[in-house]
Order: C-alpha cells, then sequence, then structure tokens
C-alpha cells in the first residue's frame, strides 16, 4: 500500500510537544512501525504568532487542566482554540462530545488528523471560524487555551451567553487572569474586574510558566475557573456597563470629576429626555406631567447632589465594591439618570 502524503514538518521532533499519540490506522502501517514517529508526531506545525498561538506541549499541566473542568461522561465541551488537539483527545475521552472552534485552517486539519479513523471521530465537530463572531452551540463546559488579543471579548461573550453552562476553564496571561479577581484599591482593579465579579464567580486554579509553551510566550500564564452567577443579578447589564465604563475611564479620578465634564453632561441629560419621552408615551397624563416638572433639574444638578451625599463624597471608581456601584447606579437611576 503506498504511503499517504504527508504535509512537511519544520521544528523539533513532536513527542514533546504532542503527548497523546492514537494507534496505526491500519494493520498495514505495521511494517513501518520501527521507523516511524508517533501518530501525534504529525502535529508539530509551526504556531502563527501572529495569531496568538502557543502550543501547551507539557502534558502534565494538560491533564491538570482537564482535571480541573471536572467533566461528566454526559458533558457536551466547548474547546476555543484547539491547536493541534494535545487537549483535545483528553477532553473527548472524558466527555459525550466536543466541539472546538479554530480560526486556523492549518489546525483544523492537524485535529481531525488527530482522531481520525478513532472511535474519538465521531465525538467531534470542529467549526472553522473566529471564536467572537462564531455563534456558539450549547455546552456544559468550556476550555480554552486563550491568545491575549481576544482574551476580554471572549470573556465578555462567555459571562452574556445563554443557556447558562456550568464552568468555563480557561488560561490567559497572568496579568489579564489577575484582572478577573482584583479587588477594590488594587492596581489591576478595572472595568473587566468589576464586570465580571458582577456575573460570575472566577477562581484562580494555577500559575503555568513559559516553559510550557511552544514557542515560550514572553510572560507567564494562569488558569482560572468561571461559574456564572445563577440567578443573575438583577441590574440592567447595559445601564451597569454604562456607568462602569464612564467611571472607570479615569478610575483615580473622583466621582464628580469624572462625571461632571462636558460631554458626559450632554450624554445624560440627552438620556433622561429620552426616557421621559419614552415614559410619557407609555404612562397616563399624570405621570407625563410629574416628568415635566423634574425636567427643570438637568444632569449636572443631579450629579452634584448625588456625590455629595456623604457615602460618595470624595470617592473613587478604584476603590468602589461591587455593592458601591450597585447602590450608586441606583441612587442615579431613582433619580432620572440613566447611562445608557
Amino acid at each position: 500500500m503506498p504511503k499517504n502524503k504527508r504535509i512537511r514538518r519544520s521544528g523539533p521532533t513532536a513527542a514533546s510537544s504532542a503527548p497523546y499519540s492514537l494507534s496505526d490506522k491500519s494493520s498495514n502501517d505495521a511494517t513501518n512501525s520501527r521507523n516511524a514517529k508517533p501518530e501525534g508526531a504529525s502535529n508539530l506545525v509551526a504556531p502563527n504568532t501572529s495569531l496568538g498561538q502557543h502550543f501547551l506541549k507539557n502534558p502534565a499541566v494538560v491533564t491538570a487542566i482537564v482535571a480541573k473542568a471536572a467533566l461528566k461522561s454526559t458533558d457536551t465541551v466547548l474547546e476555543i482554540g484547539p491547536g493541534t488537539g494535545n487537549m483535545t483527545i483528553p477532553l473527548l475521552q472524558q466527555s459525550k462530545n466536543v466541539v472546538a472552534i479554530e480560526y486556523d485552517t492549518r489546525m483544523v486539519r492537524e485535529v481531525l488528523k488527530r482522531v481520525e479513523g478513532t472511535e474519538n471521530e465521531r465525538k467531534l465537530k470542529v467549526i472553522q471560524g473566529d471564536a467572537i463572531k462564531t455563534r456558539f452551540p450549547f455546552f456544559d463546559v468550556c476550555v480554552a487555551n486563550v491568545p491575549y488579543q481576544i482574551s476580554s471579548a471572549l470573556v465578555f461573550k462567555l459571562l452574556s451567553h445563554r443557556p447558562m453552562f456550568r464552568c468555563a476553564v480557561m488560561m490567559f496571561q497572568e496579568e489579564f487572569a489577575l484582572r478577573l479577581t482584583a479587588r477594590p484599591g488594587e492596581a489591576l482593579y478595572c472595568r473587566l474586574s468589576v464586570n465580571c465579579q458582577l456575573l460570575a464567580k472566577v477562581d484562580q486554579l494555577m500559575k503555568v510558566g513559559r516553559n510550557n509553551f511552544r514557542p515560550p510566550p514572553k510572560v507567564e500564564s494562569r488558569v482560572v475557573r468561571i461559574e456564572l452567577r445563577n440567578p443573575p443579578p438583577p441590574v440592567n447589564f447595559t445601564e451597569w456597563d454604562g456607568m462602569i465604563r464612564l467611571l472607570f475611564n479615569r478610575k483615580n479620578k473622583t466621582l464628580r470629576s469624572v462625571l461632571m465634564t462636558k460631554p458626559t453632561i450632554k450624554m445624560l441629560n440627552e438620556n433622561m429626555r429620552t426616557q421621559r419621552a419614552l415614559n410619557s408615551n407609555n404612562n397616563n397624563n399624570t405621570h407625563a406631567m410629574a416628568d415635566e416638572d423634574d425636567a427643570e433639574q438637568g444632569a449636572d444638578e443631579i450629579i452634584e447632589e448625588v456625590v455629595n451625599m456623604e457615602q460618595w463624597k470624595d470617592k473613587r471608581a478604584n476603590k468602589l465594591d461591587l455593592d458601591d456601584f450597585l447602590a450608586l447606579l441606583a441612587e442615579f437611576n431613582k433619580r432620572g439618570v440613566h447611562f445608557a
């Protein structure tokens, strides 16, 4: 039987970067088995660092990440960025099926090649595309080694995903991972910290050194587990994020300094007029007349009143916690100020 054509590989042997090998496709290959590399060795393709590709090569780290996901035999797993399939294989072995989303067409071919002719072939579905633009299928658990370029967008997409999933076990660059759990007053505390902690419980699971990847990235990595809060908090997230985004644009300034700028006041006044118009259309004349009586008070006056209250006077966004932000938003909404 003629040998199958193989794509030419570059770099060192793949034994270290692809620890999971599959059995030979047919007994006819036995004659070449002494000189053949494990099937996993066919996965040593050159990573495209412009796409943020850094292949996880340490099997012990792969095993630990899969264990942290606590998979059930009935689970559907969403894997984002499977690469050459080093983590895909153990995920398939411990779950009902895996749906993998991969941008790089080379990697799509490689991960499919890893399962070709095996019992795992029917359990794997690979979607070629951008994970941020691709509509996610139903899944129970998400596992991902995430490129830095899409980390923030991917987290926000997962936070808003419905139906809810059980958990996501994800590897990020260390600084980004620490932002997810940063507390008020810490240097890394930011909009991402607040929004993520509002909608989910985040745990730091493990640190992963640079040398566990091919090629080694410039920074260390961390693995985190994200579990959505169920039920979600009773807050309009669009309104909430409008306020949080505004306050964290200059998180070290006082609330008054951030909110009392001309562009912000103009935006809030426009929002107030829109809200009053909606109320006038949806409510009876009595409510409309009450709105007209309040219309003389502009956003700037309301902001002055709120930020001069004892609990907000001279406060800064970088020192406020979730309860503080929730109370602040409620106070503004009660007075007719909306951030979306």
